[in-house]
């Protein structure tokens, strides 16, 4: 691993700490590069403030990077690793939504999803037969609701296990899928 990187998960394993310990509109710069032994130069250097420092590690644990091509056959292992990870930093993840800080979180949880719902309705074997308009209808539909959803069960206090959430969206989703398609393309 580069050095920056090291740093990078340092900052990151710092900042997680503290969110165990205080809420996320508690903490400052300061507060992070105290705890990880770093000057405020060096977080400024990686990171432009906290949200920023937030989304990265968004980024680095949840459903869509840049290193990783989703499609129909790995989708809801995504998701199910991304499940597990938040349910793993559950403190971590509560306290997140708990703060100005959970927009963020959701709309990154949002994109991701629709990039992902973009691919598995770009491998269904009669996606020509949609117009875009309808594709990105259901696109939307289905994002908003499994992105709801994941916010329900994090506010919830993540008390279904990600294996049962991870099935449920793929009865939803390729089920779901093969219905939805079915409706279109009959009007």
């Amino acid at each position: 691993m580069a050095k920056q990187e090291k740093t990078k998960q340092a900052i990151a394993a710092g900042f997680k700490s503290l969110m165990n310990e205080k809420a996320f509109d508690k903490i400052t710069v300061s507060d992070i590069t105290s705890r990880c032994g770093l000057n405020r130069q060096t977080f400024y250097y990686h990171f432009q403030d906290k949200y920023d420092l937030f989304t990265w590690i968004l980024q680095q644990e949840a459903l869509v990077s840049p290193n990783v091509t989703l499609s129909i056959y790995n989708w809801s292992e995504a998701i199910y690793r991304t499940l597990s990870v938040m349910q793993k930093d559950r403190r971590f993840y509560m306290n997140a939504f708990k703060s100005s800080g959970k927009e963020e979180f959701v709309l990154y949880l949002e994109q991701s999803m629709a990039i992902t719902l973009k691919q598995i309705i770009a491998d269904t074997p009669h996606r020509h037969m949609m117009n875009r308009e309808d594709r990105d209808f259901v696109t939307e539909f289905y994002t908003f609701g499994i992105v709801g959803i994941i916010v329900d069960w994090i506010l919830d206090g993540m008390k279904t296990s990600p294996e049962a959430l991870k099935e449920r969206f793929e009865n939803l989703i390729v089920g779901g899928r093969t219905s939805s398609l079915d409706l279109w393309l009959s009007n």
